[in-house]
């Protein structure tokens, strides 16, 4: 094979995250009062926020998702999770001790603070189902 034929073709972002959680209104309510997420499309099994410009975060109920889903558009296999999981949504670094103030009004305890080498700032802490969920600010990363 030539070097070209090995290379991938180019990636243009994470579109979507998907979290699995036990209950889905419990979660609903978190992600829409405590991180003011808006919800893009709904059922009982799963919703949609949009996160950001291009991505959306994704919240399906643990189990609601083991059988194929049959559309007009076409068909999404089955999959599934357990086990807290990670992601982090991106932030101004002006609004890092805002969310700070936020978050404790809500009573959402922080579990960490790190203030990254390229200047970006992170806070840690859970969803009700003990997802870990991250606010990054630039510079966590070279392309952020």
């Amino acid at each position: 094979m030539t070097a070209a034929a090995k290379q991938a073709p180019p990636i243009s972002g994470v579109v979507e995250t998907g979290l699995y959680v036990d209950d889905l209104g419990r979660a609903r309510t978190f992600y829409e009062t405590v991180l003011g997420l808006t919800p893009m499309i709904a059922d009982d099994r799963f919703c949609a926020y949009d996160a950001g410009p291009g991505s959306v975060l994704l919240l399906f109920l643990r189990g609601a998702t083991l059988e194929t889903v049959h559309m007009a558009e076409g068909s999404i296999p089955p999959h599934d999770g357990h086990g807290p999981l990670h992601y982090a949504l991106g932030i101004p670094a002006t609004s890092v001790e805002e969310w700070r103030g936020h978050l404790d009004t809500h009573g959402v305890a922080i579990e960490s603070r790190v203030d990254w080498k390229g200047g970006g700032v992170s806070l840690y802490f859970r969803d009700p189902d003990q997802n870990m969920v991250e606010l990054a600010t630039p510079g966590l990363w070279p392309n952020y």
